[in-house]
């Protein structure tokens, strides 16, 4: 009787194994970790494509660009999103994929009166030269400068494309998303802070020397140039020379497609295909 208890016991192990097997190839899960700003566009392009894949499902996670480059040398994740360019070094080990260009905001509340400032005055502020906002046409009172966080992407974007050399002032107030950043700025009009055109919503987005971020000062003419300067690329990255899981790669194939691009331009953002670009 023992035994036979025992031999019970064994198939019903094996069984439970062979179910959870069968579930896994039946349901293959790919896990995306990373930057916040690309993080409420990829939910929503996860949720799309998980309606049209049953036997597919991608999970994603914040954490910040930093989090999600690691996320992918770890193993953790298939894809990391990163919200800036990769760095010469990065590119020995990691496989960039643009899945969109994105204009980087200046938002301040909608009410400021300020409406255009120029590179070097975006920088006095960010540096703590210029502190009231009286010294750029505004009423008479203290700038609240709002920065994100170290690690975070959308930082080292607005580091290299507005403050060069030049250090983000201690006395900013750090935030660890856009969503904090976005809500300080929407509940404080003396504040001031960064985030990607396509999530400021209802905050006013300043003009950077005469041109706004919109979608069409994005976009390249057939110059190659910009009317609008801040601008980065949004991307999805895998470990370099490492072939891309099955699920993963009919992910990225949904983003890039026609598809995809189009949920992404709704939101704000430019597809590559708009500007001949996707590696």
């Amino acid at each position: 009787m023992r035994k036979a208890i025992v031999c019970l016991g064994v198939a019903a192990v094996l069984t439970a194994g062979w179910l959870i097997a069968g579930c896994s190839r039946a349901r293959q899960a790919t896990r995306l970790i990373g930057s916040t700003s690309i993080l409420p566009f990829a939910e929503m392009l996860a949720e799309e494509f998980n309606a049209l894949n049953p036997d597919m499902h991608v999970e994603v996670q914040g954490g910040g660009s930093a989090a999600g480059l690691q996320a992918v040398a770890d193993g953790i994740a298939e894809i990391g999103m990163c919200s800036r360019g990769l760095k010469s070094q990065e590119l020995e080990q990691y496989e960039p994929i643009v899945i969109a260009f994105d204009g980087l905001s200046v938002v301040v509340y909608p009410g400021n009166p300020v409406s255009d400032l120029s590179l070097e005055q975006i920088r006095g502020i960010f540096t703590g030269q210029i502190t009231n906002w009286s010294q750029l046409g505004g009423g008479d009172g203290p700038i609240h400068v709002i920065t994100r966080e170290e690690g975070s992407g959308t930082r080292e974007a607005f580091q290299k494309m507005v403050m060069g050399e030049a250090r983000i002032s201690r006395r900013a107030v750090t935030q660890e998303s856009n969503g904090a950043v976005k809500e300080l700025v929407r509940n404080d009009p003396a504040s001031i802070g960064y985030m990607s055109m396509g999530l400021a919503g209802e905050l006013k987005n300043l003009s950077i020397a005469h041109a706004r971020p919109t979608r069409q000062n994005v976009l390249p003419d057939s110059k190659g140039q910009r009317k609008y300067s801040l601008v980065r690329p949004f991307l999805f990255v895998t470990r370099k020379g490492a072939p891309m899981p099955t699920g993963a790669k009919r992910f990225v194939d949904f983003v890039l497609s026609p598809r995809g691009g189009a949920m992404l331009e709704k939101e704000g953002l430019v597809a590559p295909r708009e500007t001949g670009q996707s590696h």
